[in-house]
């Protein structure tokens, strides 16, 4: 066996292993976490961006 395949080969069983621990309500409640904190991220920035604009005038 080559060096090639025995990275793949555990590359492979990582991936496996991981998979099968994971379940679909997990990627959902991280797919959501994501979603709010990029919309409280975008909200912030804006209010900050904004509050800004009105110091400098």
């Amino acid at each position: 066996m080559r060096w090639n395949d025995m990275r793949i080969s555990a590359l492979g069983g990582t991936i496996c292993s991981i998979w099968a621990s994971i379940s679909l309500g997990d990627v959902l409640q991280t797919a959501l976490t994501a979603a709010v904190g990029t919309l409280v991220s975008f909200v912030t920035s804006r209010l900050i961006g904004r509050w800004t604009d009105r110091q400098r005038k």
